[in-house]
């Protein structure tokens, strides 16, 4: 399974859930009493669990990375959080009435395994919230961002070893596990930069122009097609392009708006 670190998940997860929460509607929170979620990471869909689902219920956060856990839990303890492995559970059978995960079924191997172990600890509902990487849509005030980062995200998909497309497809797995599939329900996570600039913006932009971004995925871009020289042809395009994203914010000029097409899959357990 491959591994995230805390600004990444901050970066790419930033305001996901601040009006998308009708998305989540098939899982029925306000009736759980007892939620896992599995490969919670800083916890964002966690406390969005919390919020939505009855005062007295227990919303656990499980991931395998003991750093990512302090995060989620902060300075809030409401939320108990284990370690553990998404294919190994530290959990009983049947500890839950609803397993759900977001983002992660698209980094592992055999998704359909992680929803088989997610039933056994389930009496009722499996979820993922899993997105479709291929169908990334930019439109950007800089001319050519949106083609470059196209060629990017197929040199990645090409190269990464999981199925980061997954998207609607997760049924698939769920049908695999023996559930039965009740939902997908379509949400599309839209994330706007316009001035003014924060943070995270500002650190996108010095990431593109600097070609931090390319560069952290280089050995999977290489794993696929992508020869040396195309790479380097990429990045240095790549690293241009956020020179212009850089000269746009100085004039407050930059715009961009992307959205992520993510499927929320609900299954029950027979």
């Amino acid at each position: 399974m491959r591994e995230f670190s805390e600004d990444y998940l901050r970066r790419t997860r930033e305001g996901m859930w601040d009006d998308s929460r009708e998305a989540l509607k098939p899982l029925d929170l306000e009736s759980r009493d007892r939620i896992l979620d599995v490969g919670c990471g800083t916890g964002e869909l966690t406390r969005v669990l919390r919020e939505e689902a009855p005062d007295d219920a227990t919303v656990v956060g499980c991931d395998a990375d003991r750093e990512l856990l302090e995060i989620a839990v902060g300075d809030d303890e409401s939320i108990p959080v284990v370690a553990g492995d998404a294919l190994r559970l530290p959990f009983p059978d049947d500890s839950f009435d609803l397993a759900v995960c977001q983002a992660l079924l698209i980094n592992l191997p055999d998704p359909a395994a992680a929803v088989a172990e997610f039933a056994r600890v389930s009496t009722d509902l499996v979820a993922a919230v899993e997105p479709d990487n291929a169908a990334v849509e930019i439109d950007s005030s800089v001319e050519r961002e949106d083609h470059l980062e196209r060629r990017a995200r197929r040199a990645y998909i090409d190269g990464v070893g999981t199925d980061v497309a997954l998207g609607a497809d997760a049924r698939e797995a769920f049908e695999e596990a023996g559930l039965e599939v009740c939902e997908t329900r379509r949400y599309d996570h839209v994330r706007t930069v316009e001035p003014p600039y924060g943070e995270l913006a500002l650190v996108a932009a010095r990431r593109k122009a600097t070609g931090a971004g390319l560069a952290d995925d280089r050995e999977t871009m290489l794993s696929g097609a992508l020869t040396e020289s195309q790479y380097d042809d990429l990045r240095g395009a790549w690293r241009e392009m956020g020179r212009d994203v850089i000269d746009q914010m100085e004039g407050r000029e930059y715009r961009r708006e992307e959205s992520v097409p993510f499927f929320v899959t609900v299954g029950r357990v027979p």
